[in-house]
C-alpha cells in the first residue's frame, strides 16, 4: 500500500487561471487607455479654477486697498494675479486668450480661456483698475 499522495495544481488548472487573468486584463485595459486625456483635461481645469480664484481674490484685495494686487483689464492680466504665474515648463506651454474685458472696472468676463495640450478650459476674470 502506497500512502504517498502528491498535492498541487494540475496543468489544466494553471492554464485556466492564466486564461481568466488574460480575459480580465483585456476587459480592464480600455478603461486605462483614456486616462491620459482625462488627466490632461483635469490639469487644465485646475489651472482655470486657480485663475478664476486669483482673479476674485485680486479683485477683493484691490477693492479694499488700491495699492494691493494688480490691475486687470484683459484675460491675460489674470496670470499676473496668480502666485507664480502660469505653470512653467509644461509641454506645450499653457496660454491665455488675449481678450479685453469690455465695460471697464467691476466687469466680469466669463469666457476667458486657457489652452494647453490641445485642450481648452474657460475661467472667469473681473476687471479692476
Amino acid at each position: 500500500m502506497n500512502k504517498s499522495r502528491q498535492t498541487g495544481f494540475t496543468l489544466i488548472e494553471l492554464v485556466m487561471v492564466i486564461v481568466i487573468l488574460g480575459v480580465l486584463a483585456a476587459v480592464a485595459l480600455p478603461k486605462f487607455v483614456n486616462v491620459d486625456a482625462d488627466a490632461k483635461q483635469a490639469a487644465l481645469n485646475g489651472i482655470a479654477g486657480a485663475l478664476s480664484s486669483a482673479s476674485a481674490i485680486n479683485y477683493a484685495s484691490r477693492k479694499a486697498n488700491p495699492n494691493k494686487g494688480v490691475a486687470i483689464a484683459n484675460c491675460t492680466d489674470v496670470a499676473n494675479a496668480l502666485q507664480g504665474g502660469l505653470p512653467a515648463g509644461a509641454t506645450p506651454a499653457y496660454a491665455i486668450t488675449n481678450a479685453a474685458i469690455t465695460g471697464g472696472a467691476d466687469t466680469t468676463k466669463t469666457d476667458c480661456a486657457v489652452t494647453g495640450n490641445g485642450l481648452t478650459a474657460a475661467f472667469t476674470a473681473t476687471a479692476i483698475n
